[in-house]
């Protein structure tokens, strides 16, 4: 699918984007640009790929911008075959005391790219969304859904065949920047107790991979206008913090400092209203997008009395994984394998 194509990536210094690198960097993609505001991490993310991937380092390029500015998205966008939309603030808190830099990333942002890649002409688009969308409580939510009705509205101004527009949405992915697990490794080589929100709460986990994994199955499976959803499973954050605490230091306290500003007791990857239309493809969910026009009178004269037996799809009616469960995903991941061979030589293990 990539072969000889240029990929951009929105928001690429983040973790998602360095997945992606080492996904296909030595495949035969064409060319992989990575547009952020950061060039500090821009200089770092050259410097390591430069090392890790001599010889194909020279297919990433990078470009400086903001997707708040529509003129230098535009910049990045010339000979873009496909794009992954991954810019965003995701921080639940910090959104919650700036809700207003929220939009005009989440929201603006994401209609600045849209905009461009269409004017390009852009093959496809593939926008990361959040469990967080579905029935927002928060102001990362409340931009987030925002940001998915900008993208089910733009695939309809769109042909698929000229630019294709679809929606991925999922729940925490394990070890990203800014997550809970890094945060709890370093209290815990610190000597400091690990902190949780509280106990019973529980999320949505999957890996990096299975990250990447949900954008490719929404490239080669999307329609236009769709919100792909992964069928992940999940765990209480006190089982979380129970499996880190178990690989790295047995016994490690743990203290509870009660819900941050804006946290929910579960999260939603699937609403009951879209379970109504939801299609099951297996590993995965896809909510096609509404293509009824404004016209509502003969829906009332061709109404679909029919609705799907799925209800809504949350982190506690999902499946619910166990300390030794968890234990399992989390030793897949090279960021805790790595964590925990320095620190078991720290230790003289």
């Amino acid at each position: 699918m990539f072969q000889n194509q240029t990929l951009l990536i929105t928001g690429g210094t983040g973790s998602f984007g360095n997945a992606v690198l080492n996904r296909f960097l030595e495949t035969d993609i064409g060319e992989i640009r990575i547009f952020s505001r950061d060039e500090k991490k821009q200089d770092d993310m050259r410097h390591e790929f430069q090392a890790k991937y001599p010889q194909a380092s020279s297919k990433i390029k990078f470009f400086i911008g903001d997707v708040r500015d529509l003129a230098s998205v535009k910049n990045a966008m010339h000979g873009v075959d496909y794009i992954f939309h991954a810019a965003a603030l995701k921080q639940v808190p910090s959104c919650e005391f700036f809700p207003l830099e929220a939009v005009k990333t989440n929201v603006f942002g994401t209609d600045n790219v849209l905009t461009a890649a269409i004017e390009a002409g852009v093959k496809a688009v593939i926008c990361l969304s959040t469990d967080k969308a579905a029935y927002p409580v928060n102001a990362m939510g409340t931009s987030k859904a925002m940001m998915e009705k900008v993208i089910v509205a733009k695939s309809r101004t769109v042909s698929p065949e000229k630019t294709k527009i679809c929606c991925t949405r999922y729940g925490n992915v394990m070890c990203s920047r800014g997550s809970v697990i890094p945060l709890w490794i370093d209290q815990i080589k610190a000597g400091n107790p690990i902190t949780i929100t509280e106990p019973s709460m529980t999320r949505f986990i999957m890996s990096l991979e299975e990250a990447v994994d949900l954008v490719l199955f929404a490239f080669n499976n999307g329609v236009s206008g769709d919100i792909l959803v992964q069928k992940a499973p999940a765990c209480t954050i006190e089982i979380l913090a129970q499996a880190v605490t178990g690989l790295f230091d047995p016994g490690h306290e743990i203290r509870v400092i009660g819900i941050r500003h804006g946290e929910k007791m579960y999260e939603t990857l699937l609403t009951n209203e879209e379970c109504a239309q939801a299609l099951d493809l297996g590993d995965f969910y896809r909510v096609p997008c509404d293509k009824r026009d404004l016209n509502y009178d003969k829906y009332f004269r061709e109404g679909n009395l029919k609705r799907n037996a799925l209800t809504e799809f949350n982190s506690n009616n999902t499946q619910l994984l166990n300390v030794e469960q968890v234990q399992q995903k989390l030793l897949s991941l090279d960021y805790v394998r790595q964590e925990l061979e320095a620190w078991n030589q720290s230790k003289g293990k």
